[in-house]
């Protein structure tokens, strides 16, 4: 196993937002960067206790395209759908798109997995008492920090979170309310304490609006959503503009928008009711969002949706003499 290899695999059930959180750990909320600015959380202990996280769960296990995470339980026996109870993934925002930290409570057999991670080439080593997996290039690392809490991201942020278990870095006061009060209230969540338009996307993924500037939405200032799992999946969203008027204005063009899907979605009654409970509105400079859907019917929605094909490539066109 790559040492790089358990990052992408827990960052893609964190972004696609497949697995639920509540409240974030405080022993994982410590480790966190002092100058963080981006931070997510889930619970996989909460999606176990829900049917349709529970399905999603089976998803996952079952999912064709999802070879990492089959390399990942074949070669060192973890799997992150069993073996992790929550995840934080964090990042210090603009100018640090490469760097960040995963944090992961759960249950780990360190030595298999340094042992599977040393057949692949990758290397150990000792800071302060503590053996961090890295990659050939050292570049990138894991560490146990107990049987019970791993981090992994590049290693200078890696080291860093070795030095806060002794030396206390703690983050923002006003990102820390902001964890509490959405891993409180929700089982999966994402925070921004920067404006939108400072983040870029990964190079080929779609525009986002607010994001490299463009898009009528690059007046939020900072931002946070999360999603509740039960018989109804209820997500919301808030987004902080520079003035109240900027937020109503967003807030019409988000009606408009969801005016326009209900009308192509016509067809579609799970679509039709998606849309239908969407609750728009501006208080002061807060931009608020709230959508939501029974478990069947999101369960349909996802069934139907187009299934990506791994690894594809186009076609090279024939030459031709």
């Amino acid at each position: 196993m790559n040492a790089r290899l358990l990052l992408p695999a827990t960052l893609s059930f964190v972004f696609a937002g497949v697995l639920p959180a509540r409240a974030a750990d405080p022993r994982l909320v410590a480790l966190l960067m002092p100058d963080a600015k981006v931070v997510a959380g889930v619970n996989v202990a909460q999606a176990k206790a829900t049917p349709f996280g529970q399905y999603v769960l089976n998803q996952i296990q079952n999912g064709a395209n999802d070879q990492k995470l089959q390399e990942l339980k074949t070669e060192t026996g973890f799997d992150p759908t069993n073996d992790v109870t929550e995840l934080l993934v964090a990042s210090a925002g603009p100018g640090n798109n490469h760097s960040g930290l995963v944090l992961a409570m759960g249950t780990f057999d360190p030595a298999m997995i340094q042992s599977a991670a040393a057949a692949k080439g990758a290397v150990t080593e000792t800071y302060k008492g503590v053996s961090i997996i890295e990659n050939p290039k050292k570049t990138d690392g894991i560490a146990f920090l107990s049987a019970g809490i791993v981090v992994a991201g590049d290693l200078a942020n890696v080291k860093a979170a070795i030095d806060r278990q002794t030396l206390s870095q703690p983050i923002s006061s006003s990102l820390a309310v902001q964890i509490n009060n959405w891993s409180t209230s929700e089982d999966a969540w994402v925070v921004s304490a920067v404006p939108l338009s400072s983040l870029h996307p990964p190079a080929g993924t779609a525009q986002v609006p607010g994001m490299n500037g463009q898009g009528a939405f690059q007046a939020i200032q900072s931002a946070a959503g999360g999603v509740k799992f039960g018989n109804t999946v209820v997500v919301k969203a808030q987004a902080q503009a520079d003035t109240a008027q900027n937020a109503q204005s967003m807030a019409d063009a988000l009606k408009l928008l969801a005016n326009l899907a209900q009308m192509q979605a016509a067809n579609d009654a799970n679509l039709q009711a998606l849309v239908q409970s969407l609750q728009i509105g501006a208080s002061g400079t807060a931009l608020n969002v709230q959508a939501s859907l029974s478990e069947d019917q999101l369960q349909t929605i996802i069934q139907a949706a187009p299934k990506a094909v791994p690894n594809a490539r186009p076609r090279r066109a024939e030459r031709h003499m």
